[in-house]
């Protein structure tokens, strides 16, 4: 097996000085990646580290309490061509907070960037009270015809498993936000036109592997923390079934072969506390194509998993030593590290020489 080595980027200082960097996203055809953070910026960064833009043009009503806060940010598949990107973040309305999406044109140049034409294509149904569990995060179907989108359960549980709630979803949209055609439950009419699976708790990472396959990976309540493989319709358990209990000691039914609910593919007891999902398709560490990594808070880990069709299988566990927010692959391969806090640190792995 290859051993790893953390490379950290030469400029390091100006990253440790912004609160609670979130996620990044390579931006295709370029040698730039954008960095959200949770108080609500945006950020342009040259992959070597020289440049750091930030980005204007952000949401102006998103809602930083609690787990909120500006959230996701990819890539439109045709970016190349478009220069479009889709952002998700916390908003709120006269009935609480949620979750919403939009893209908009990433305008750059030597003097600046911004965001131009923001559009809000999609929000979570309904709003409700609270700061959890919002998921938001997001994934292009490999055609570039769908955009997936994990829908939290608000730690309210129960509408988790109710077809008319938009809460503890995952979301089939077109790229314009519109409900999918094909979509499982769409003769439920209402927000049931968009979901593709339900059962869901705390979704913060969803990606396609290279064979085409979607994963998900979710929060459990205390323990039972979920990799999971998505299929059309399916019932994923929760609240209903769980490898975990409630916080407090509640007891779940784990989950069984005959309570027909989707049973994950790796489950973690104690929690790891996944916050990102990375499926590997690069030549840099050719073993490892197709082998799933999963960002641990909790755990303060980096999780490799070998993935078969929708089974997992090996499992490796590197100790960071710090709570990792975020994994993605760079366009050479390497994998990218975010770690949580106030201090964040960027962090490249390369292969060990």
């Amino acid at each position: 097996m290859t051993i790893i080595i953390i490379i950290r980027p030469k400029i390091i200082n100006d990253y440790k000085a912004l609160p609670f960097i979130l996620f990044l996203e390579f931006l295709p055809g370029t040698e730039q990646m954008l960095i959200t953070t949770q108080t609500g910026e945006l950020y342009l960064r040259a992959m070597d580290g020289s440049e750091d833009i930030a980005v204007e043009g952000v949401p102006e009503d998103i809602v930083v309490e609690g787990q909120g806060g500006l959230g996701d940010v990819v890539a439109a598949p045709d970016f190349e061509e478009s220069q479009r990107v889709y952002l998700s973040w916390v908003t709120s309305d006269e009935d609480g907070t949620g979750a919403a999406v939009g893209h908009a044109e990433l305008n750059g140049s030597d003097s600046g960037a911004e965001l131009e034409d923001l559009t809000v294509i999609w929000e979570q149904t309904p709003f409700t009270s609270g700061s959890g569990h919002f998921s938001h995060r997001m994934a292009f179907s490999p055609d570039g015809e769908h955009l997936f989108v994990t829908s939290g359960d608000r730690q309210e549980m129960d509408p988790a498993q109710d077809l008319g709630s938009g809460l503890g979803k995952i979301m089939r949209l077109t790229p314009d936000g519109e409900p999918a055609q094909g979509n499982p439950f769409a003769d439920e009419g209402g927000v049931a036109e968009e979901i593709w699976t339900y059962g869901h708790r705390n979704a913060l990472g969803i990606e396609f592997a290279p064979d085409g396959q979607l994963w998900v990976s979710e929060m459990g309540p205390e323990g039972g923390d979920e990799l999971n493989a998505i299929e059309e319709g399916d019932n994923y358990g929760w609240p209903e079934a769980s490898n975990g209990s409630h916080y407090g000691g509640g007891e779940i039914p784990d989950h069984a072969d005959a309570d027909d609910f989707a049973a994950p593919a790796a489950w973690w007891t104690p929690s790891i506390s996944p916050g990102s999902l990375m499926i590997y398709d690069g030549e840099l560490f050719e073993e490892w194509q197709g082998d799933a990594f999963l960002g641990a808070l909790s755990g303060e880990a980096l999780v490799r998993v070998g993935l078969d069709g929708q089974s997992a299988e090996d499992e490796d566990i590197w100790d960071m030593e710090e709570r990792i927010r975020d994994v993605a692959e760079a366009p050479d391969g390497s994998i990218w590290l975010i770690e949580d806090g106030d201090d964040a640190a960027l962090l490249q792995l390369t292969p060990a020489d």
